[in-house]
């Protein structure tokens, strides 16, 4: 038994000292790299950068204090690796993308990782610096992806009845890919890559890299090809029978914001290619680095590199390739405005998961007051607010008025702080402009700021995001219903910021016209265990992902559960089978009618 041990020791050491080998050959030989990494060096060193942020100028200098900030911010995150080094697949050591050792990200098409003829610069959510260059692809580059994609074909690469050995390849992906995210050294990659350009908590960064992980675990072996199950009706006579298949589109595109780098384009990369399409995958550049990474892993885990395509672009170039390349399904999670013209623009040839501006209800019944205040802070405040499930609005029964509901709020939300990211930068929304919007609610009368509304301080955050307390403002129930106030009240803040509101008994008919009027309808919860007034809520009200229940939230969706929107015909599905076939497939009836004809059959006439 010593020996056995004492071989594994020797073993683990030998590994760790052929990294080190590894690490300092890379070191001295610079031409060697893995994969991506230095081509086109020569053409691209010619090329200067844009900078990647309404074109502010850097900041060159930290004051001492906002460095000490942001090195401690980085540290408390970084002392949570247990890894000794980075995984195979990656291009670059996560503790090492800086100001002074910049990321590169690259786009893939038609197979080869490729750099572009412009550069932009991704700016440090933490300080400013310019810490990652990716690919700006402008109109004139954009022929490679728009030839890639017009080379799949409208019934796939895979169907029910064409290469079906594909379904098998990918439950083979999905089963090497979740056991690699499993890995310690993996998961915790990931997690630190995510904080690096979407600064949150550790746990709530590593949350994203545990749901992917099940959804692959979930679709390993042959719950790939199940996702194509098709059905078979019996005829009108011998020979007829009618099958029901779901067939793919074929060329197809996802469209993915920054606020879940990993989950939200893997769950849906994985399900079109499920399907049999051929996608193309845009993420905001300012967290692509992750799906690049994640499609080095995929690579290695078998999946082909002709599948799918990764670009970095705006867009406006991103609007002229889709009508260049024009997919035949395009998935867009992120802002309204631009999902309502993609719709016009691609003639309804989309699926969307847009804004959610998320209700929850406090019922009659108070109890659990303690946990209930933990739900709401979580909801409203994790990530920064910056979830499409956040907590908007707080409606509270007047019988919660009068509990430490608040109080308890208020006391989770002042001990978020930036040091260990459970509060951090916003990094579509300003400081000034979270300001601003706050400052015209406490306009309307009977409007109160309940706790926050104020800059974060002691930071390095660039001023293009935004740094803010967790807040809350208070607005009547009255004052919310009316045409005047009522788009101010229901803008959606994709920030720390919540309305509360509160109603009396007979007042619920007024909540639920609230939400009613309400034109984003995909979280919402119901807090309350009275199975009466949950019928009366659950039965007037709309939205996809509906939690119900003294222990419902808006946030945290796992991967068994359907999270999407309800209401619209548009609205698309993630997690689940019936997600994936929904937004993925559609269907096709083949209708078999062999025969054979009946004996002495004549042409009857005319009809």
């Amino acid at each position: 038994m010593c020996r056995c041990l004492i071989a594994q020791c020797a073993l683990v050491l030998s590994a760790h000292f052929l990294q080190r080998i590894r690490k300092a050959f890379l070191k001295a030989s610079p031409s060697v790299s893995l994969p991506g990494t230095l081509e086109n060096e020569a053409r691209r060193r010619n090329k200067k950068p844009k900078m990647h942020g309404l074109g502010l100028g850097l900041r060159t200098e930290m004051s001492g204090r906002a460095r000490i900030t942001a090195l401690n911010l980085l540290r408390s995150s970084f002392n949570q690796s247990r890894s000794l080094h980075s995984p195979a697949f990656a291009t670059k050591a996560v503790e090492d993308i800086s100001g002074s050792q910049p990321a590169e990200v690259y786009n893939l098409v038609q197979g080869n990782w490729e750099g572009s003829s412009t550069w932009s610069w991704i700016l440090d959510p933490l300080n400013g610096e310019p810490f990652i260059k990716v690919p700006d692809v402008q109109e004139e580059g954009l022929e490679p992806f728009v030839e890639s994609l017009s080379r799949c074909p409208k019934y796939g690469l895979h169907n029910p009845l064409r290469a079906q050995e594909r379904y098998l390849m990918f439950g083979d992906i999905s089963a090497r890919a979740a056991h690699m995210l499993a890995q310690t050294e993996v998961s915790d990659f990931f997690t630190r890559l995510i904080q690096r350009v979407s600064p949150k908590s550790y746990k709530q960064a590593q949350a994203e890299i545990y749901v992917s992980q099940k959804f692959l675990e979930n679709f390993s072996g042959d719950q790939v090809r199940f996702l194509a199950r098709s059905f078979a009706i019996p005829g009108n006579h011998l020979g007829q029978h009618s099958h029901g298949f779901r067939w793919p589109y074929g060329p197809v595109a996802i469209i993915t914001p920054f606020n879940f780098p990993l989950e939200i384009p893997l769950l849906q990369l994985m399900g079109a290619l499920y399907m049999g399409n051929k996608p193309l995958l845009k993420v905001d550049s300012k967290v692509s680095i992750v799906m690049e990474h994640m499609l080095h892993l995929l690579h290695g885990c078998g999946l082909n590199k002709e599948d799918v395509d990764f670009i970095n672009t705006d867009g406006k170039a991103m609007n002229k390739l889709l009508l260049e390349a024009n997919p035949r399904m395009t998935l867009f999670t992120g802002s309204s405005r631009v999902a309502e013209k993609l719709a016009v623009d691609l003639k309804g040839r989309v699926k969307l998961e847009d804004a959610g501006f998320d209700w929850k209800i406090l019922g009659p019944d108070v109890h659990e007051v303690d946990y209930v205040a933990w739900v709401c802070d979580q909801d409203a405040y994790a990530c920064s607010g910056q979830k499409c499930s956040a907590q908007s609005i707080l409606f509270m029964h007047e019988n919660w008025v009068s509990s430490e509901l608040i109080s308890k709020m208020q006391s989770l939300a002042e001990r978020r702080k930036l040091e260990d990211l459970t509060v951090g930068p916003v990094l579509t929304v300003t400081t000034n402009s979270m300001l601003e919007h706050v400052n015209k609610l406490l306009q309307i009368p009977g409007s109160k700021l309940l706790f926050g509304g104020k800059p974060l301080e002691n930071h390095s955050i660039p001023d293009i995001y935004g740094a803010i307390q967790p807040t809350a403002v208070f607005v009547p129930i009255d004052e919310i219903l009316k045409d005047t106030n009522f788009e101010l009240v229901t803008k959606e803040i994709f920030g720390p910021f919540q309305i509360v509101t509160e109603y009396k008994q007979d007042q619920l008919p007024k909540v639920l016209d609230a939400c009613e009027s309400m034109h984003a309808h995909l979280t919402a919860a119901v807090v309350s265990n009275d199975p009466l007034f949950l019928q009366e809520v659950l039965g007037r009200s709309v939205n996809g992902t509906t939690y119900a229940g003294i222990r419902a939230r808006t946030t945290g969706a796992p991967q068994n559960h359907w999270f999407g929107p309800a209401g619209d015909p548009r609205g698309a599905g993630i997690g689940t089978p019936d997600a994936i076939r929904l937004v993925w497939s559609c269907h096709r009836e083949i209708i078999y009618d062999i025969g054979p004809l009946p004996k002495r059959w004549e042409i009857p006439p005319s009809t």
